[in-house]
C-alpha cells in the first residue's frame, strides 16, 4: 500500500485550513517580524544634537554663453528677372544658365528697327522749332520798339508775344518727343543689375520680346543669406549685430552676423523672421540649402551641480535644496542644458552651499550638519 498519496492530500489540505480559516493570526505574526534593513539604500544619520548630516558643495555660478537654435535654409542675398522695358527682335546670342556675369553686362540686345529714323526726323523737328522760335522773337522784339514809339498798337504787341509763347512750347514739345525716342533706343540694350549667376538662359536669338518680357533672371549669392525662423519665447534673446553660426545640410559649418530680425509674426506658425549675411566668396553656398543655425544670444549666470542634486518640492516643483545658516532651504531652479559633466542651472545666487548627498532626508527648516565636498570647476560652454 503506497502511504505517499495519502499524506500529500493531507499536507495540502492543512496548508488550505491555515489560509482560509486562520488567515488573520496568520498576518498578525508575519507583521510582528521585523524586517531587515536595505542595505543598498543609503540612511540618513542624526547628529547629537538633532541635525541631519548632508554631504554639499559651494557652487560659484559662471558666465555662461547662451544661443537660440533655428532651422531654416540659405537663401540668394538678391534674385531679380530681368525684363524689358521695351519690344523688339532680339539679335545678340543667348548667354546660357550658370554663367557668370558682371554688374552692366548686355543680358539681351533688340533690334532697333525704324527707331533711328524715328530719331533724326524728332532732331529736324528740334531744329525747325527752334527756327520758329528765332522769328517770333525777332517779331516781337519789333513789335515792342514801334509799341514803344507809337507806330504799332498794342493788340499786334500782344499778337507777337502770343507767337513767341507758342514758338518756345514748340521747341520743348520737339525736345521732349527726341529725348522719348533716344530714351528708347537706350533700352534696347538690357543689362544686368548687378554682378552674378545666371539662373536662366538669356533670350533667344531672333525671339520677340514684347515690353515687360524677361529677358533672364539673374541671383546674387556673394553674400548669401541664412534665414531662419525664431519662436516668440526666444526671439527677444537676439539682437541685429549678434554673432551666428550654421551648419549645412552638406556638413560645412559657416559663421556670419545677424542682419534682419523681424517685427511681425508669421500669423500661420507665430515665428519671427531672422537672417544672416555670411560671405559666399567662393559661390559654393547654394540657394536653397537647408541649415541649422546657432544665433549667440545674452550670456547667463549658471551652476554645473551633479544631476542627483536636483529634486521636487511638495507642489512638484524642480529645485535643489541649500544649506543656509545651518538650515535647509529649498530653491526652484531652471535647466538649461544637460551636459556630460552635470546639470547647467539657473535662478540660484552667486554662491549656494547646494546639498548633494542628503537632500530627500530634510525639508525647509530641517537643521542639517553639512560635509562640504570639493566643487565642479566652472565651465564656459555655449548652450542652446
Amino acid at each position: 500500500m503506497r502511504i505517499l498519496p495519502p499524506l500529500t492530500a493531507l499536507a495540502v489540505a492543512a496548508t488550505l485550513y491555515v489560509a482560509v480559516f486562520e488567515r488573520d493570526r496568520l498576518m498578525a505574526t508575519t507583521a510582528a517580524q521585523p524586517t531587515p534593513p536595505d542595505t543598498d539604500q543609503p540612511q540618513a544619520t542624526v547628529t547629537a544634537d538633532g541635525a541631519i548630516s548632508v554631504v554639499a558643495v559651494v557652487s560659484q555660478a559662471s558666465q555662461v554663453q547662451n544661443a537660440v537654435i533655428a532651422r531654416g535654409r540659405t537663401e540668394a542675398a538678391r534674385q531679380v528677372e530681368v525684363r524689358a522695358e521695351t519690344g523688339g527682335l532680339i539679335r545678340s546670342e543667348p548667354l546660357r544658365r550658370g554663367a557668370f556675369v558682371t554688374k552692366g553686362q548686355t543680358l539681351c540686345e533688340l533690334d532697333p528697327g525704324t527707331r533711328p529714323q524715328q530719331e533724326a526726323e524728332a532732331d529736324a523737328r528740334v531744329a525747325e522749332a527752334q527756327a520758329r522760335l528765332r522769328e517770333a522773337e525777332v517779331n516781337a522784339d519789333a513789335a515792342n520798339r514801334l509799341n514803344e514809339g507809337g507806330f504799332a498798337s498794342e493788340t499786334r504787341r500782344i499778337s507777337t508775344e502770343a507767337a513767341l509763347e507758342s514758338a518756345r512750347a514748340g521747341v520743348q514739345s520737339a525736345r521732349s518727343a527726341l529725348d522719348a525716342i533716344r530714351i528708347d533706343i537706350s533700352r534696347l540694350t538690357v543689362t544686368a543689375p548687378f554682378e552674378g549667376l545666371l539662373e536662366t538662359d538669356t533670350a533667344e536669338l531672333g525671339s520677340l520680346l514684347q515690353p515687360g518680357g524677361a529677358c533672364a533672371t539673374v541671383i546674387q549669392l556673394d553674400p548669401i543669406k541664412l534665414v531662419g525662423f525664431v519662436p516668440e519665447a526666444d526671439v527677444d534673446r537676439i539682437s541685429v549685430g549678434a554673432v551666428a553660426g550654421a551648419r549645412l545640410i552638406s556638413g560645412r559649418e559657416v559663421q556670419g552676423r545677424v542682419t534682419f530680425l523681424s517685427r511681425s509674426a508669421d500669423p500661420a506658425t507665430r515665428t519671427f523672421r531672422v537672417e544672416v549675411t555670411v560671405p559666399n566668396t567662393d559661390l559654393t553656398i547654394r540657394d536653397g540649402q537647408t541649415a541649422e543655425m546657432l544665433v549667440a544670444a545674452d550670456g547667463v549666470m549658471a551652476h554645473l551641480l551633479p544631476a542627483s542634486s536636483l529634486t521636487l518640492d511638495n507642489t512638484g516643483v524642480l529645485g535643489v535644496r541649500l544649506a543656509v545658516d545651518g538650515v535647509a532651504r529649498f530653491a526652484p531652479v531652471t535647466v538649461l542644458r544637460d551636459t556630460v559633466d552635470g546639470m547647467l542651472v539657473t535662478g540660484l545666487p552667486d554662491e549656494a552651499t547646494v546639498i548633494t548627498v542628503g537632500q530627500e532626508y530634510v525639508t525647509d527648516g530641517t537643521p542639517v550638519a553639512v560635509t562640504l565636498q570639493q566643487a565642479a570647476p566652472p565651465l564656459d560652454r555655449t548652450t542652446p
